[in-house]
């Protein structure tokens, strides 16, 4: 190859080299995906435990939702309201105010309260335990179990099972709602961290059945809501339950319970 050739090679090298720089530059600013500032800014004060208790997948999930605007910027249960106020800083908003809350397990049937029908040596899960007769061991089919799913859903180390029924640790808790999710008999709620009273119990069997299935379960006998002064009791299904924004926390209520499911 002569000189004339090495030079229109590398030419058209060159030039398709060009060519090529030239596609990919104008590719790039006309396909740029543009990265929202506050965004980046709101991912950086979020705590990053990616527990999806907001429900969205993870931090940074909930950090373009929110620069979205598709989001409240206190959505963050874990962060609370110190991060809702830095968000809503970064936003340019007022920051939103909420009430605290904490996952309460509506069952206090241990295992020296609740009868059981037979021996069980199964599968330690409380989603199998729910398709096995009666709902599992206990006589109360809709008494938490103690096989901890809730237990294995808590990113926060924040419930654990005690004497066979879960129990939350108030201080440790952050509402993410996992647990709440984990749990098959739906027996774990979020309720407000300031909440003086319970109801431990989420029978709703008739008063004769669950006497005879747990010593702590309640039987609707309408002590409860007969001797609030606030109206805040409320019975279905043969259960009472509260009203947390009627509720005083006079304790009334638990004085009367004669089952002591009122905690």
């Amino acid at each position: 190859m002569g000189i004339t050739g090495i030079l229109t090679a590398t030419a058209v090298v060159g030039l398709v080299g060009l060519l090529i720089g030239l596609f990919l530059g104008i590719a790039a600013i006309k396909f740029e995906v543009k990265t929202d500032e506050r965004e980046e800014a709101i991912l950086g004060v979020l705590p990053g435990n990616n527990c999806g208790g907001c429900g969205f997948a993870g931090c940074s999930g909930l950090a373009a939702a929110i620069a979205k605007g598709e989001a409240a910027v206190n959505a963050c249960p874990v962060g609370g309201e110190p991060v809702g106020a830095k968000i809503a800083e970064i936003m340019g908003v007022e920051a939103q105010t909420g009430v605290k809350q904490v996952a309460f397990v509506k069952c206090i049937g241990t295992c020296d309260k609740a009868n059981v029908d037979y021996e069980y040596h199964g599968s330690q899960d409380c989603g199998m335990v729910a398709f096995v007769p009666g709902g599992g061991p206990k006589s109360c089919n809709w008494g938490c179990t103690g096989y901890g799913n809730c237990v294995k859903a808590c990113p926060f180390d924040a419930i654990h099972v005690v004497n066979g029924v879960a129990v939350v640790d108030k201080e440790a808790c952050k509402a993410c709602g996992k647990c709440v999710a984990a749990c098959p008999k739906h027996l774990i709620e979020l309720i407000p961290y300031e909440a003086a009273h319970q109801v431990a119990c989420s029978s709703k069997d008739k008063g004769p059945v669950t006497i005879k299935a747990c010593q702590t379960g309640c039987i609707a006998c309408q002590l409860c809501k007969k001797n609030c002064p606030n109206d805040a009791i409320i019975i279905e299904d043969f259960h009472a339950r509260i009203d947390y924004e009627k509720c005083t926390g006079c304790g009334i209520c638990k004085e009367k319970c004669p089952k002591k499911v009122i905690l």
